[in-house]
């Protein structure tokens, strides 16, 4: 299937709400419960305007529609949408700090089909061409799989508590990158 991968804009924010609840809900049910996923959907999992305004948010668009997103970071927050309240705006120094791969999401009819593949390779990139010699996100448990599969690291899973108390599971990993 054709898709095309741009920036996304800041007037996409409604879109892209959708797409990551549509993601959450219907890719996540085998890793999280239901109460999990709204909590998430809630509090965690959603639009991070910094990243449209960095320029550094991609959307992939097909058959006029938003079927993925997901985006890199020289700001200091892990993870998180706006409505996150444990975000850090600063900037980071790429000759000490990792870049952050955040916010990856997948329309459930558009999964496994290259779209988080390409969007992970254009962040890679531009983090890179950034002067980033290391990359670090966290990851969603249904997320690892593809991150390991693109080399990589962490297995031990962190614990946060969000939302009206409830606990979800993610993943730190990391990956060094070479310097161009």
């Amino acid at each position: 299937m054709d898709f095309i991968l741009r920036q996304a804009r800041l007037d996409e924010r409604v879109q892209i709400e959708r797409l990551i609840a549509a993601s959450a809900r219907g890719l996540s049910r085998e890793d999280y419960t239901d109460e999990q996923i709204e909590a998430a959907i809630a509090t965690v999992f959603g639009v991070d305007t910094d990243l449209i305004v960095d320029g550094t948010y991609f959307v992939a668009e097909a058959a006029q529609m938003l079927v993925g997103c997901g985006g890199w970071s020289k700001r200091k927050t892990l993870f998180g949408g706006d409505r996150y309240s444990d975000r850090e705006s600063g900037y980071l120094d790429p000759n000490y700090d990792a870049a952050k791969i955040r916010a990856f999401f997948v329309h459930p009819d558009w999964a496994r089909q290259g779209i988080g593949r390409a969007i992970l390779q254009r962040c890679e990139m531009e983090a890179q061409a950034s002067g980033f010699r290391s990359l670090e996100l966290m990851a969603t448990l249904p997320g690892v799989k593809l991150y390991r599969a693109y080399g990589y690291a962490g297995s031990d899973r962190v614990v946060y508590t969000i939302g009206n108390e409830v606990r979800i599971e993610f993943v730190p990993m990391s990956k060094a990158i070479a310097r161009s």
